[in-house]
This record gives C-alpha cells, structure tokens and sequence, in this order.
C-alpha cells in the first residue's frame, strides 16, 4: 500500500530535502536554477535516468538555467511515495 501524503506530512517525509520543495495545488513542486542552459539540460539528463529507475516521471518545464519540476502520482490521485523518492533524488543531484 502506497503512502499518500499531504500538505501536513510532505515535509517530514522528505527530510533534508524538503527546503527545495513546495506543496503546490496538490503536488511537489520545486525549481531549480544553475548557470546557464547546458547545465540545467544535463540536470535533466541525469533525472530523466533517475525517473527511468524509479519508473516514475516528473512533469517539468525548463526555461534557459530554470528547471521547474512537479511531481505527483496520477494513477493514485495523490503525493505518494514514489513522488517521496524521486524528490529525495533529484534534491541529492542538484545540491552534490
């Protein structure tokens, strides 16, 4: 059974990676900014091999050095412990 998480129990559940991260309309949200494009596209490279493992895909835009991520489980409905997982992830890539 998967954890559905919510606006009161997001935070604990991330742990150290909670600062980059909002609950935003339901959801994970975070943005993340670097130098310039061909740094933000690499960090989406090494997500999108993070995401592939987990078997679980963030909704995204990325615009120029931002890189806007949203992540939430639609065949549950909710912030689940997949969404828990590849938060911690992505948290540990941007900020190594």
């Amino acid at each position: 059974v998967m954890t559905r998480y919510t606006v009161e129990t997001f935070a604990d559940a991330l742990g150290s990676a909670h600062s980059d991260w909002k609950w935003q309309s339901d959801a994970l949200e975070a943005t993340f900014i670097f130098p310039d494009f061909k740094a933000a596209f690499a960090f989406m490279t090494q997500v999108a091999v993070i995401a592939e493992r987990l078997h679980h895909h963030p909704s995204w835009q990325n615009s120029y050095n931002n890189v806007n991520v949203r992540l939430f489980t639609h065949d549950l409905n909710a912030v689940t412990d997949l969404d828990i997982a590849l938060a911690k992830e992505i948290s540990a890539l941007a900020n190594a």
